[in-house]
């Protein structure tokens, strides 16, 4: 990890009309670090991303991504940067396969065949390459689109609500994939209203309300912001969650669950 920031903001504002959405947002993101930008609908989450990956311009301040400022040198940030949106953008009409090629092509890379079939090994979705996008889950849907995402080995990727509309198997695929990308040393700056995906995701989290930075630190840094907690026995019952994993066969890591207790002889 080096000491020169991923990114860097500072006092970035941006209204829409007469509607001010940011309102001096400040944040560090440290190279090959995992940083959750945790906040409510309408917080300004997706305004701050937008304008980092270059599609917004600021109205005030300053934001530098790998280096470059994203308003006088947009095109330096472009090719350093990588973003997921909301929704899964892939062809539907396409196979896997071909969605990889595709995005190869369009970037140039020497063997556009060879990085879709290495991504779809690394994504798991060998067995899934030569089918039509159509019939992947929303979990496969997302695992390729974070995929093309990585061809051109982007330094930092943007993951603006990565598990919105996912439901509980598939978010904790798409959370195995983010922490293989850290664990690789991808910077990664996500988005999220879940509090469950940043505790479980982030290195640091940024506490986003009404266009603030109002808090950040690292997990362990924000719990001591409470008082200590009293200690009080009770008994645990399952989540709703856990119940769900259990009654389809996965656990809560993502993995098949099996178990030899009452099986028949």
């Amino acid at each position: 990890m080096t000491t020169t920031p991923a990114i860097e903001i500072a006092g970035l504002t941006k209204s829409f009309g007469d509607t001010a959405v940011l309102h001096g947002v400040d944040l560090t993101v440290p190279a090959g670090s995992v940083v959750a930008l945790l906040g409510s609908n309408g917080a300004g989450k997706t305004t701050t991303v937008r304008i980092l990956s270059t599609l917004l311009r600021p109205d005030g301040g300053t934001a530098t991504v790998n280096g470059h400022d994203v308003t006088t040198h947009p095109e330096e940030v472009r090719r350093s940067i990588s973003l997921t949106g909301q929704f899964a953008a892939v062809d539907e009409i396409l196979t896997g396969r071909e969605n990889l090629v595709l995005i190869a092509e369009l970037r140039r890379a020497t063997d556009p065949t060879q990085v879709a079939t290495a991504l779809l090994t690394q994504f798991g979705l060998d067995e899934a390459g030569d089918r039509r996008v159509s019939t992947y889950s929303g979990g496969m849907r997302r695992r390729l689109d974070i995929a093309m995402s990585l061809i051109g080995d982007p330094a930092i990727l943007f993951l603006d609500e990565p598990s919105t509309g996912l439901d509980p198997q598939a978010r904790l695929e798409v959370w195995r994939t983010v922490r293989e990308l850290a664990g690789r040393g991808t910077t990664v700056l996500l988005t999220t209203q879940y509090l469950e995906e940043a505790e479980h995701l982030a290195d640091h989290i940024a506490i986003l309300h009404e266009g603030r930075i109002i808090v950040e630190g690292t997990l362990a840094e924000l719990k001591a912001l409470l008082p200590s907690p009293t200690v009080e026995y009770v008994e645990k019952q399952p989540t709703l969650e856990e119940i769900f994993l259990a009654v389809i066969g996965h656990d809560a890591t993502g993995t098949n669950a099996t178990s030899t207790e009452g099986s028949p002889s």
